[in-house]
C-alpha cells in the first residue's frame, strides 16, 4: 500500500470516526430536558457516549465541605478520614445518579463537590451531609426518663438542655439518668432514655431499600444485615424481648419499635413517618455507609440554569464568531489556499469535538477558551506554510516544488510552537485541578488535532488537486 493511499485511508477513519463518536452527543442535546432526565435515572447507555456539559454551563452546585475532626474516631487520622469520606459521598452521588460530578480533597481537611445539571440542590445536599451513622440502641425501661421530664418542668428548662457545652449531664439531672445511659431526641416525639452505647451498628449493613407497605401503606426502608450482624441483632432481639429497641441514625431516633420475638433472618426495618423521597434519600446513604466523622457546609454556590444556559449561548457566539472572521480573512488574504486552510480549520473542529466525545470528556468555560485558543494555533500553523510557499513561488520554483518545499520549510517552526504549548498544557494538568485541567485535556487534544489537519490533510488535499496536471499558478 503506497502512502498516499495510506493517509486517504487514515483521513476517512478519522473523519468517520469523529462523526460517529459526535452523533450521541448531537442527538442527546435534541433531546427534551425531560426525555434527557429520565435517560439519566434509567442509565441508558446514551449518556456514556456524550459530550458532557461542566457546572458552568449547565448550573448546578458547588459545595466544600470540611470533616470535623474532633468527632474522629482515635485510630484514624484526617488524611484517611477525608478518603473514606470522598469515597462514601461519591458512592451517595453516583446512585443518586448525578453524571459526572467532580469531587476531590481540597486542602487538608475539605472536600470540594461539583454536581452539574442538579434540579432539586437541597435534597443533594441533604443526601451529602447526612453522616448516616445507623444504631440500635436499647430504651430505657423503668420510667427514669418520665423523671427527667419531671425535673425539667420544675427548673423550666427543656430536655435538650439538660447537658452542657461539653455533652455532660447538668448535676441536677444526674441522679436521674442511669450509667451508661443517655437521651436523644426523637424524630416524631420527645426524648428517649436509650443505652450510650450500641447493641448493634449499621456497619453489618449489607443491603437497604425504600419500601411501601405496613399498617399505613407509607413508605419505609428496609435493611439486611450480614451474617455477623444477623447473629448478633438475633442475639440482641432474643434477649430483650417486650424491650423497646431505638433505631438510631446522627443521634435522633427514628422509631423505638417493642421487640416482640426474636429476629434470626437479618431482615428488619426502619419506619419514621418518611416521604418516598426521605426514605430513598436514606437507603442510599445507609447503603453507601456511615461518613467517618459530620462534615460542615462552609461553601455553597448554586449555579443556576440560565446562567448556564447564558454561558454556552455566549461561548458559542464567540466561537461562531471567532470561526467567521478568521475563515474570512483566510479567503480574502490567501484566495484558493485559504480555503484548503479553512477546510482543515472545521475538519479540526469536527475532530476535536469527536475526540472529546470519545473520552466522555466534560465541556467546560475553560474548555472551550482551550478550543478557541486551538483554533489560533490551527490558523498560525497553515499562515507559516503559506507564507512559505509564497516564498519559493516568488523564487521562481513550480507550485508543485513551491508547495513540497513550503510544508518541509514551515514544519519545524509549527513543531517547535506547538510542543512548547504542549508542555505548557502538561504542567497545567499535572498541577492544576478541575476546569483547570479540562482546559490543559481540551488544549492538547486540539493541538495534536490541528497538526494533524495542518500539515497531513491540507497537504493531502494539495497532491490530489495537483495529481495529473500542470498547474501554472496558484491561487495564494
Amino acid at each position: 500500500m503506497s502512502i498516499k493511499k495510506f493517509k486517504w485511508i487514515l483521513f476517512w477513519v478519522v473523519l468517520l470516526g469523529a462523526i460517529y463518536f459526535l452523533w450521541p452527543t448531537f442527538f442527546w442535546y435534541q433531546m427534551s430536558p425531560k426525555d434527557r432526565l429520565k435517560a439519566q435515572q434509567t442509565r441508558e447507555k446514551i449518556v456514556g457516549k456524550i459530550l458532557n456539559l461542566g457546572l458552568d454551563l449547565q448550573g448546578g452546585i458547588h459545595l466544600v465541605l470540611e470533616i470535623d475532626e474532633t468527632k474522629l474516631g482515635k485510630d484514624m487520622n484526617v488524611s484517611d478520614a477525608l478518603n473514606r469520606a470522598i469515597e462514601i459521598i461519591r458512592n451517595r452521588v453516583d446512585q443518586f445518579g448525578v453524571s459526572e460530578p467532580f469531587i476531590a480533597k481540597q486542602g487538608e481537611k475539605w472536600i470540594v463537590v461539583q454536581l452539574p445539571g442538579i434540579k432539586d440542590p437541597q435534597t443533594a445536599i441533604d443526601l451529602i451531609g447526612k453522616t448516616a451513622l445507623l444504631e440500635f440502641r436499647l430504651v430505657e425501661n423503668t420510667g427514669a426518663i418520665e423523671k427527667v421530664a419531671t425535673k425539667a418542668r420544675e427548673l423550666g428548662v427543656q430536655l435538650k438542655d439538660i447537658y452542657d457545652e461539653n455533652h455532660q449531664i447538668k448535676k441536677e439531672f444526674a441522679e436521674f439518668i442511669p450509667k451508661d445511659y443517655e437521651v436523644l431526641p426523637g424524630k416524631e416525639e420527645g426524648y428517649f432514655l436509650v443505652t450510650a452505647t450500641a447493641q448493634v451498628t449499621g456497619a453489618y449493613l449489607t443491603d437497604a431499600k425504600m419500601k411501601i407497605g405496613g399498617q399505613y401503606n407509607m413508605p419505609y426502608v428496609g435493611i439486611d444485615f450480614n451474617r455477623d450482624g444477623a447473629k448478633l441483632f438475633a442475639s440482641v432481639t432474643e434477649a430483650n424481648i417486650e424491650r423497646r429497641l431505638a433505631i438510631v441514625l446522627d443521634s435522633v431516633v427514628q422509631s423505638a419499635p417493642v421487640i416482640r420475638t426474636r429476629i434470626p433472618d437479618g431482615h428488619a426495618i426502619i419506619e419514621g413517618n418518611f416521604t418516598a423521597e426521605e426514605a430513598s434519600g436514606l437507603a442510599i446513604v445507609l447503603r453507601a455507609g456511615a461518613l467517618p466523622a459530620p462534615v460542615r457546609i462552609i461553601e455553597n454556590r448554586t449555579v443556576g440554569p440560565s446562567l448556564g444556559r447564558d454561558s454556552v449561548k455566549a461561548g458559542f457566539v464567540a466561537c461562531l464568531v471567532g470561526l467567521l472572521l478568521v475563515v474570512s480573512y483566510m479567503i480574502f488574504y490567501y484566495r484558493f489556499s485559504g480555503l484548503i486552510a479553512d477546510a482543515a480549520l472545521l475538519l479540526n473542529m469536527l475532530i476535536l469535538l469527536g475526540l472529546m466525545s470519545l473520552f466522555h470528556a466534560t465541556l467546560t468555560m475553560p474548555g472551550i477558551a482551550g478550543i478557541i485558543l486551538t483554533i489560533g494555533m490551527a490558523v498560525d500553523a497553515n499562515v507559516l506554510i503559506l507564507e512559505r510557499v509564497r516564498e519559493e513561488l516568488r523564487n521562481g520554483k513550480t507550485v508543485r516544488v513551491a508547495i513540497d518545499l513550503g510544508y518541509e520549510k514551515a514544519f519545524s517552526a509549527i513543531l517547535d510552537a506547538n510542543v512548547t504549548t504542549l508542555i505548557a498544557a502538561a504542567f497545567l494538568f499535572q498541577f492544576g485541578t478541575g476546569p483547570v485541567k479540562g482546559f490543559a485535556v481540551t488544549l492538547t487534544l486540539g493541538i495534536i488535532v490541528s497538526m494533524y489537519t495542518a500539515i497531513v490533510v491540507t497537504h493531502q488535499i494539495y497532491d490530489s488537486w495537483l495529481a495529473g496536471r500542470q498547474i501554472e499558478q496558484l491561487s495564494i
